[in-house]
């Protein structure tokens, strides 16, 4: 159940993260608004996680998730480049992910 709560955690993190870009800075309501019920929403899902999670190990996929999230959101909504070597950072972040989810 931990590694569901984390995995929706990370979610919300790139959910924060986009409408933290749409807010422009908090000048707009709703997407601040979205911004802060999702950021509240990522810390309670990461901090239920970490009740039978090791920290390191929460803290790294729920970061991982929410870089690689945002790195995609970034390039697919936002028209942002996808140029080699930020696919090939992108593609390690998830190998790492990968060996942290193998080595818990």
């Amino acid at each position: 159940m931990a590694w569901i709560l984390l995995f929706f955690a990370g979610l919300l993190e790139v959910v924060w993260a986009y409408y933290m870009k749409e807010s422009q800075g908090f000048t707009r309501l709703a997407p601040s608004i979205v911004t802060l019920v999702a950021m509240v929403a990522s810390f309670v899902l990461l901090a239920a996680s970490m009740k039978s999670l090791p920290l390191g190990t929460a803290y790294t996929i729920w970061t991982g998730i929410g870089a690689v999230g945002a790195f995609l959101v970034g390039i697919f909504v936002l028209g942002e480049p996808a140029n080699p070597l930020r696919l090939m950072a992108a593609v390690l972040i998830v190998f790492g992910l990968v060996m942290m989810k193998l080595s818990s």
